[in-house]
């Protein structure tokens, strides 16, 4: 499998799963998880997670069911009084915008709305790469999340 394709599908899984609020979730894999599922051309995307507003989690692309790129994450809403479906709801909402300013395993390098500010910035590329998420309401930073992964060969 090239990056090339693997960028392509992950842009469009990626929409079509979490971000996407009216994605319906998969059967769970493991006990306790909230998992999505999507399949095109060959490839599938399986995302798994554990949790709410500290969560844990595991992305795989699996080319003709050969597991051929990964990436695991943990994030955490930092401040206690800050309202757990406010948060995750702006997450979606950036999630879902259209970009191709970083390599395409979350969202935009940027977004912002309402006094909401959304940023991801990732070193590396999709064959190996670590990266942050936050979430700012004004200047208060509320929410982050670390990931990293890459090619399984």
């Amino acid at each position: 499998m090239n990056i090339e394709g693997i960028r392509k599908f992950l842009s469009e899984a990626n929409k079509a799963t979490y971000a996407n609020k009216n994605a319906p979730k998969a059967a769970s894999s493991r006990l306790k998880s909230e998992d999505y599922h999507f399949e095109k051309d060959g490839l599938t995307y399986h995302d798994t997670y554990f949790g709410g507003r500290n969560f844990i989690g595991e992305e795989i692309v699996y080319e003709h069911e050969k597991p051929v790129w990964g990436a695991n994450y943990f994030g955490c809403i930092l401040d206690e009084g800050v309202n757990e479906k406010e948060v995750y709801d702006f997450l979606r909402v950036a999630l879902m915008q259209e970009y191709d300013d970083v390599i395409p395993v979350r969202g935009p390098s940027m977004f912002s709305a309402d006094g909401k500010t959304y940023r991801f910035a990732a070193s590396g590329d999709l064959a190996g790469f670590s990266g942050k998420e936050e979430i700012s309401f004004g200047e208060k930073v509320v929410y982050r999340c670390l990931l990293h992964g890459g090619m399984i060969l």
